[in-house]
């Protein structure tokens, strides 16, 4: 059989035909090689490769020897923010968070607590998710795998805590719409 077609690769022969580094008892037909899981096809054609699945990132063991901090400019409260204005910027804030861990437990946490937290307890939310310059700090802390430093440790950060254990067992995949947001108060 000569080269099939569109496939780019001259080592990938049409049905029946060996790889030339590979001993025709071992050789195999394209329809085999199609019908293959992914996993298995890269052996064939890669050799007993390695593969491990996972990342590596920050996790409550990790030691961080190998972590570069860039240091952020200082969290500032914003004590004439009006309290609307606030709560806007705290939602949007609570939603884009550059990890899906806490975009999802805080978006769907400021769904359900922002709009009945007083003055005091938004001023606390603010500096809680603006202040640590380490977004998993904030996910390890609420998810009890890491203990909070004092600083943090109030009446919203226990609140926080007790929305993560998910004690109703709602299924939280996503971020909430916010179609929410224009319904009628209840």
């Amino acid at each position: 059989g000569g080269s099939c077609g569109g496939w780019g690769s001259p080592r990938l022969r049409c049905a029946g035909a060996a790889r030339p580094d590979v001993s025709p008892a071992l050789s195999v037909s394209l329809s085999q090689l199609c019908s293959l899981p992914g996993r298995a096809l890269c052996q064939y054609f890669l050799g007993s490769v390695r593969l491990q699945r996972g990342y590596r990132g920050d996790s409550p063991t990790d030691s961080g020897k190998d972590v570069l901090e860039i240091p952020l400019p200082p969290w500032q409260e914003r004590p004439d923010e009006p309290l609307e204005t606030k709560r806007a910027r705290l939602l949007y804030e609570s939603r884009k968070r550059g990890m899906l861990e806490n975009c999802i437990l805080l978006s769907l946490f400021a769904k359900e607590n922002l709009n009945h937290m007083s003055e005091q307890q938004l001023n606390l939310y603010d500096r809680l998710i603006n202040e640590p310059s380490n977004d998993w700090d904030i996910y390890y802390w609420a998810t009890e795998a890491k203990p909070t430093p004092a600083e943090f440790e109030n009446d919203v950060m226990a609140m926080l805590r007790e929305f993560a254990k998910n004690k109703k067992r709602e299924q939280r995949l996503r971020q909430p719409d916010l179609e929410y947001l224009f319904e009628s108060p209840r």
